[in-house]
């Protein structure tokens, strides 16, 4: 006892009762958010608008909140709503119903097709969400789901929130929510029931009534009738009974032999299989009044042709395969291969063909024999088989990815010249002409090689592009890819050996608008065409130096002209480019470097020397001037043409100058480098005009550079003086150093400029080595413009609108992302799924069209309306039937089920119906409409039923206020739903 009373052992334990609890942190923590989104208070809002729930916008804002470590995102769906200020309007009343509970009773938007669930099934414009994180496991136990119910009651006590807030419960996959919504002294509880199967004594809207009046509870007698809303969803599945007006390519015809230029030119375009798989009928009754309509276990008067308002949706097919989508995605795929084409394809036997002993003992042979051929004894076609004839020497047909036929019938459309044969003085003017003389070169379709930077659609490049694709999606994938592209390198090394120009591609340095590969075909050509002028001058022995200007800005304004571009001159008869491989180009080697070795002249002794040669090399006197040291007239000379670069040359040039430094030396040492063509034109222009200077070059060459103005002279009168521009005098100046450097030598005498042979072989080389992946890189851009093209022509013909505002956001896209040199492979591949998703856009409209009618070309009365209406389908999720059953859409979708309802049951097909003929017998019988005449119902039964019933009564008490009441009702197979939201007056509780 005494140790009991020693105060010293007695220990107190106290219990903090004031701190917070987790459930009381995140009732508060919920109250918080309600406060920040301002969700206090009467939340009436103007009526809503019939239909706007699904034409309107819908707002949501999430965050995530935490009930002790269980994390929960809080969601705020709302409808975006114009705020418009009326004259008078007086504020809510403090006890007037919240908004929430007047939308229960609104019917303008029942059965929204798209919206929340919660907006289907409550018809409520505003409310919040609670549900588990996104990694958080679903609330399946009762004292979990009412711990959270009781948190939202006591929040949105707390705060006053008339805004409905709903907690997700159970499965996520069930979409099963439980909510409240208070307002003064008034409470709207949210319940809900889900089964698998349709209770029997519920499947029916007596039934149904039922239910909601027990639940109701009114104490009132008799009770107020019940409003209610009935729609019932009928799908179409079976579209056996119409064809799929897709006609897949016949490839086999194609490349049989039987190849035209329009034809195997063309892209494949649509889908392969149907890309509407159902059609969806929604049949409604808006506003019936319980008593009007009968519907239990034994009779209904739920009759679908009898329902006063038809919606139709149609449904898509998940990924229909595309013939244009297939293609071009399978090609964008090849850029990933890593295979060379001697790896597929084992090496190149045409290299092995000079290991061959037998063609040892004839090789100086062969470096005896002409180096051309006259062009009227020998046929393209001839060169062709026989380019394609070495290639083969070394390897069996039967291992090739490309069978004879389908190769040479892809080369005769790429290079149709074989079938003609050259006559006398029009050989190679095919070749630079269109591969299609009807393309309208001024079309926008036609320039938009420039913004894609691919090629035009008449040229070789493009062409090319399109074999390619084909063969790869078709014939041997990336072998025959590497095939095709073995040949074609051949073709042009041939073309390049027997001076015969490459046809497709137009003439002129290359187009730098264009892709790489069609820059360095180009190259080609000018190579070729060089080559043809110098063998021609050595036929034409040493004939007159007459000439005729190249493109200028006028040789009056001088060889850079006004625009610093200049006059410019090429030969007729025995030009430079005969010299320029000739024993005269040596011996000018030679005499150069002996003169090298040799001290600089004496200028004026040099001017003296330069008057007293003879005139060479000259084209025709340059307006009334002359020479400002003689009287001879000055003479524009012949000189040679600048040599073209594709913009890969241009860039590595561009690299060269820029490693030479900002130093006094690198940019001396660049200058002199860029002189090249200055410093052949002077020469040119010495050896024209003996005894010229410095400033009578410049006054053709740059006459800007050359200022004139008038002076007195002794004698008082005026006078004309010229001289150099301050720029020119320059200490330092590269035009005079380049000018004392200059020596009298005509333009047929001098170094190339550029050298055709050795250009010609780099673009063979740079040709040879490319890959497959390295083609796909090359030519995406001229498959993309293909494409783009392809699905111009096709929405053209079908008139949709969003087809064309998406064609022309892709083709800007796409400008804007191959401008770059390695455009990113994400983005090119959305470009393609755009392009696919276009073509199925495309080919849905087709399906309907043929399925309505209008594939025919034939127009009749109500054509303008079915146009109309298949246009909605695509755009609109759901589309109103105008007329229901008895519209001329309604009668076609009538007889579109009555077909596959008798096709269902019997297979004879005589008893098939055209959706546009009328059935004998048929029209105005009553009795035949939910029974076809062979006893087969006209409809299915309905995939979906949904019933919604509401009434305005008071709850709990007859003294209650009388508030609205809701069930929606969905019934379908396997899916039994009730959603339920009863109102109560809490006044008196």
């Amino acid at each position: 006892m005494a140790a009991d009373s020693d105060p010293e052992s007695e220990v107190f334990e106290i219990t903090d009762f004031t701190t917070a609890s987790e459930w009381e942190r995140f009732v508060s923590r919920v109250e918080e958010v309600l406060n920040d989104w301002k969700l206090i208070g009467n939340s009436a809002g103007k009526p809503v608008e019939k239909g706007e729930y699904t034409t309107g916008t819908w707002e949501e804002k999430s965050l995530e909140i935490n009930f002790a470590d269980f994390k929960f995102s809080i969601t705020h769906h709302s409808l975006k709503q114009e705020s418009t200020e009326s004259d008078g309007k007086e504020e809510p009343e403090e006890d007037a119903v919240p908004g929430a509970m007047q939308d229960l009773l609104c019917m303008n938007n029942d059965f929204p097709p798209r919206a929340h669930c919660l907006v289907r099934w409550y018809g409520l414009r505003e409310f919040v969400v609670i549900s588990p994180g996104a990694n958080c496991e679903a609330i399946i136990s009762e004292s979990k789901c009412n711990l959270l119910l009781s948190s939202v009651s006591i929040s949105l006590a707390n705060t006053g929130c008339q805004v409905p807030v709903f907690v997700q419960i159970q499965q996520k996959w069930r979409r099963m929510y439980a909510g409240e919504c208070q307002g003064p002294g008034v409470r709207t509880d949210f319940e809900m029931v889900h089964l698998r199967k349709v209770p029997s004594q519920y499947n029916h809207l007596s039934g149904l009534l039922d239910i909601f009046k027990s639940k109701i509870g009114c104490p009132l007698t008799p009770l107020p009738p019940v409003n209610i809303a009935i729609r019932f969803t009928y799908v179409l599945q079976d579209w056996q009974q119409y064809s799929w007006p897709q006609q897949p390519p016949d490839f086999d015809a194609l490349l049989a032999g039987e190849v035209g230029g329009v034809e195997f030119g063309k892209l494949p375009f649509g889908a392969c299989e149907d890309p509407i798989s159902e059609l969806h009928l929604a049949t409604t009754w808006p506003q019936l009044t319980e008593g009007i309509v009968v519907d239990n276990d034994v009779y209904s008067d739920l009759d679908p042709l009898q329902a006063p308002h038809w919606s139709v949706r149609v449904r898509k097919a998940d990924n229909p395969q595309c013939l244009l989508g297939d293609f071009l995605m399978e090609f964008f795929k090849l850029g990933c291969r890593k295979e060379t084409t001697e790896d597929l394809l084992g090496k190149n036997s045409v290299e092995e063909e000079g290991k061959d002993n037998s063609d040892i003992s004839q090789a100086l042979s062969k470096l005896t024999e002409p180096t051309t051929v006259p062009m009227s004894r020998l046929s393209v076609s001839n060169m062709v088989h026989s380019a394609r004839k070495r290639i083969r020497r070394h390897r069996r047909m039967d291992e090739t990815p490309l069978s004879s036929d389908v190769l040479n019938s892809i080369l005769l459309y790429l290079f149709p010249d074989a079938n003609e044969r050259p006559t006398e003085g029009n050989d190679g003017k095919a070749a630079q002409s269109n591969a299609d003389g009807k393309v309208d070169k001024e079309s926008e379709d036609y320039k938009l090689y420039n913004q894609l930077k691919s090629a035009p659609s008449d040229s070789l490049t493009y062409r090319l592009a399109l074999c390619l694709c084909m063969v790869n999606f078709y014939h041997g994938g990336v072998r025959g890819v590497a095939h095709l592209w073995q040949e074609f390198v051949l073709e042009m090394r041939y073309r390049w050996e027997n001076n015969h120009l490459v046809y497709g591609l137009a003439g002129g340095p290359p187009d730098l608008r264009c892709c790489l590969l069609h820059q360095k075909l180009q190259m080609l050509n000018c190579c070729i065409e060089r080559k043809r002028a110098r063998d021609e001058g050595r036929k034409g022995g040493t004939g007159t130096e007459t000439g005729r200007e190249r493109k200028t800005s006028g040789c009056e304004n001088g060889r850079l002209g006004s625009e610093g571009t200049g006059a410019a001159a090429e030969t007729s008869g025995k030009s430079w480019d005969s010299w320029s491989d000739s024993e005269d180009e040596f011996f000018e080697c030679l005499s150069d470097t002996d003169e090298l070795k040799e001290a600089p002249p004496d200028k004026e002794k040099s001017a003296a020397k330069d008057a007293k040669l003879k005139p060479e090399g000259r084209l025709h006197p340059h307006g009334k001037l002359t020479l400002l040291n003689s009287t001879e007239p000055l003479y524009i000379p012949v000189t040679q043409e600048p040599a073209p670069m594709t913009e890969d040359l241009l860039e590595e040039q561009s690299e060269v100058l820029a490693k030479l430094g900002t130093s006094a030396e690198g940019a001396h040492l660049r200058a002199r480098m860029q002189s090249a063509c200055l410093l052949s034109d002077m020469e040119s222009f010495k050896a024209a005009n003996p005894g010229c200077c410095l400033e009578d070059f410049v006054r053709w060459y740059s006459p800007r550079d050359y200022v004139e103005e008038e002076v007195k002279d002794e004698n008082g009168e005026t006078v004309v003086k010229g001289d150099l521009s301050a720029r020119m005098k320059i200490p330092g100046n590269m035009w005079v150093e380049a000018w004392e450097t200059a020596k009298a030598t005509p333009a047929r005498r001098q170094r190339r400029l550029f050298d055709d042979t050795k250009e010609a072989e780099k673009v063979l080389h740079y040709l040879a080595v490319q890959k497959p992946a390295d083609l796909t890189r090359h030519l995406l851009p001229c498959i993309l413009h293909a494409a783009i093209l392809k699905m111009k022509d096709e929405e053209s013909a079908e008139d949709i609108v969003s087809v064309r505002k998406a064609i022309q956001q892709v083709t800007s896209h796409s400008s804007k992302l191959l401008r770059h040199p390695n455009p990113d492979n994400k983005k090119l591949e959305d470009v393609i799924n755009q392009l696919l998703e276009m073509e199925a856009v495309v080919a849905r409209a087709r399906s309907l069209k043929a399925k309505f009618g209008l594939g025919k070309g034939e127009k009749g009365d109500n054509t303008d309306d079915l146009e109309r209406f298949v246009s909605s389908l695509l755009d609109e999720p759901e589309v109103l039937v105008i007329g229901a059953g008895r519209g001329p859409a309604g009668s076609i979708i009538h007889k579109l089920f009555v077909n596959a309802q008798r096709l269902a049951e019997s297979t004879d097909e005589a008893a098939l119906l055209s959706p546009m003929e009328e059935e004998p017998g048929r029209v105005g019988v009553a009795e035949d409409r939910r029974s076809g005449a062979s006893g087969v119902p006209d409809f299915p039964p309905p995939a979906g039923r949904e019933i919604l019933l509401r009434t305005c009564v008071p709850r709990p008490a007859p003294y209650s206020k009388a508030l609205p009441q809701r069930l929606f009702c969905v019934l379908m197979r396997e899916d039994f739903r009730l959603a339920g939201a009863f109102s109560s007056d809490t006044s008196f509780f």
